[in-house]
């Protein structure tokens, strides 16, 4: 008898690392869902308050692990989440498996004395600090860009009267048109100027001539310019929260908010 009952112990199931993440990436995305819902709050809003792409939100939401990052960065994706809907994003967060110490031990045989006599509270505490370097390392590039951002848009003294009111103004407008490709408004012979402002934050991706100007997230109330002689394309993952002017034009919106777009603007050739 004793044999038989080893036996069937030895042929109890395990879970799998990649099993047990998917499982509760399923569970904590269904509560984030409806805590989202009972707040009223759509994706875009949360996009704004966290500055995660609407893509990776929506496959938190939908429990879509092939969607996302390395596990750790997961964790941190879930803990800005949680914490934009009012939760204890570390202790939320951190039920999320990132490495084999924390699948279910159902079925294993034999487990190290140390790993059962170690405190939970520091393998939390490690979490913790993980989940703080990455916030920290993302705080510091943000701030790296906007004060790069400043510097080549910091305008002359003459012209700072002009360009207060013109991005006072842009924010301000109501009723925008969203931008499509165009030659409109393009001289013949003359370079192409596009400005652009934002009205949230968003990723945008120049390219002028055929040569990459910038790429990179912009906060929101930037205005910046670039100028090319054949042609301009901007691309961007929220073009709702983008503003654009096409050679000092009236400014329009780039699309629909949380959407992808991409414009190109080309200059008349010479005859």
């Amino acid at each position: 008898m004793k044999w038989l009952r080893k036996k069937k112990n030895n042929h109890q199931p395990s879970i799998s690392l990649e099993q047990e993440r998917a499982e509760k990436l399923a569970e904590l995305g269904a509560q984030l869902w409806a805590l989202r819902q009972e707040q009223g709050l759509s994706l875009e809003q949360v996009v704004v308050s966290t500055r995660i792409s609407r893509r990776l939100l929506q496959a938190i939401e939908e429990g879509n692990l092939t969607e996302l990052p390395e596990p750790i960065y997961i964790q941190g994706l879930i803990r800005q989440f949680a914490e934009a809907l009012g939760l204890n994003g570390v202790e939320f967060s951190g039920t999320f498996p990132i490495s084999s110490a924390q699948v279910n031990p159902q079925g294993m045989g034999n487990t190290s004395p140390l790993s059962q006599l170690r405190p939970i509270h520091l393998y939390f505490l490690y979490i913790f600090l993980i989940v703080c370097s990455v916030n920290g390392l993302s705080q510091l590039l943000n701030n790296a860009v906007l004060q790069a951002n400043n510097s080549q848009n910091q305008p002359s003294p003459k012209q700072k009267s002009v360009v207060k009111p013109e991005i006072a103004q842009l924010k301000e407008s109501v009723k925008v048109q969203p931008i499509s490709d165009t030659l409109s408004g393009v001289k013949q012979g003359q370079a192409v100027q596009i400005g652009v402002t934002l009205k949230a934050s968003s990723w945008i991706r120049v390219v002028a001539d055929g040569k990459t100007e910038f790429e990179g997230i912009l906060p929101e109330g930037t205005h910046r310019i670039w100028k090319a002689q054949k042609q301009l394309t901007v691309k961007t993952d929220n073009a709702g929260g983008v503003l654009m002017s096409v050679n000092q034009e009236k400014a329009k919106e780039m699309g629909e908010p949380g959407k992808e777009e991409e414009v190109r603007i080309a200059a008349k050739p010479k005859f």
